[in-house]
């Protein structure tokens, strides 16, 4: 199972909807996709249309109660399983204080569904607290949504010097693969401008030991679309609310280059499954066998 954390400390950069919509796609794809959200806000709870007033224990109840990973999980859609939240994950950070091993309860409760899924989305927090350490404890990759503005860039450091620690001290397996651009206009200039600096800082990281010696800014990103916003609104994904927009071509290519590299990258067109939104449209169910 490829465990993959969906990280940035800002707020409103899409980490949300980019772990709903690429979990989505490559759960139509045919792959068995679990996604954790890990955010009090619930906002991946939300999105795939589950109240979070619902949820009983869910991912508080994983990190606190050491409730069983595969107990807590949700059948959202087809091939498509959630590890819900709500408020109660507020309160979780300053209740694991104490704990021995705390950093790591993620990865151990989600040890026992290793060979039952083949990707594993963590929706993190918009903070570097221990909700998001647990997640990057538990994760090999790293995917971080940004958007091409100059505020954006000032956290972008401090968030690799985090993940750097992290991989030194508790998991060194851990590894920035990519660079996801979100609300990106192809108009103007200054996203073009704060890419090429991207391209240049992930250039001079390479053959060195670093965590993110590795990673690249993903060939499609996310350009701006009106629906991607709309779509959570009514517990959908973009496939199921407006699925030929822009936002669902672009997180279908998302999912294509994460899955096997995407045309993108390969350099050719490859013919991709289609994504049936009928197939999505799944109620809630047991962890798979």
């Amino acid at each position: 199972m490829r465990t993959i954390a969906v990280l940035n400390q800002k707020g409103g950069v899409g980490k949300t909807t980019t772990v709903a919509n690429t979990a989505a796609a490559l759960a139509a794809m045919g792959s068995k996709v679990v996604a954790i959200d890990l955010d009090p806000q619930a906002h991946l709870t939300i999105h795939l249309g589950i109240e979070p007033q619902a949820i009983k224990s869910g991912s508080y109840g994983v990190l606190i109660n050491e409730a069983k990973f595969e107990q807590e999980i949700l059948l959202a859609r087809l091939n498509l399983w959630l590890l819900p939240a709500n408020i109660d994950l507020v309160g979780a950070e300053s209740e694991l204080v104490s704990v021995v091993g705390r950093e790591t309860i993620l990865r151990e409760a989600i040890q026992p569904v290793q060979d039952k899924f083949d990707y594993c989305f963590i929706d993190c927090a918009p903070s570097l607290g221990l909700l998001t350490l647990n997640a990057l404890a538990a994760a090999q990759e790293v995917l971080i949504p940004l958007q091409p503005h100059f505020l954006a860039l000032q956290g972008f450091g401090k968030l690799l010097q985090t993940i750097e620690l992290v991989n030194k001290r508790i998991n060194p397996v851990l590894k920035v693969e990519g660079i996801l651009l979100c609300m990106f206009d192809s108009r103007a200039s200054l996203p073009h401008e704060v890419k090429a600096d991207i391209e240049k800082f992930l250039n001079s990281a390479r053959g060195t030991n670093s965590a993110w010696a590795g990673a690249q800014i993903l060939p499609t990103s996310i350009r701006r679309n009106i629906k991607l916003a709309e779509a959570p609104s009514y517990g959908k994904t973009i496939f199921e609310y407006e699925p030929t927009c822009h936002g669902a071509e672009d997180y279908k290519k998302v999912a294509e280059f994460i899955r096997d590299g995407g045309p993108a990258l390969c350099g050719a067109e490859q013919e991709q499954p289609a994504i049936k939104v009928e197939s999505m449209l799944q109620g809630p169910g047991e962890a798979p066998q």
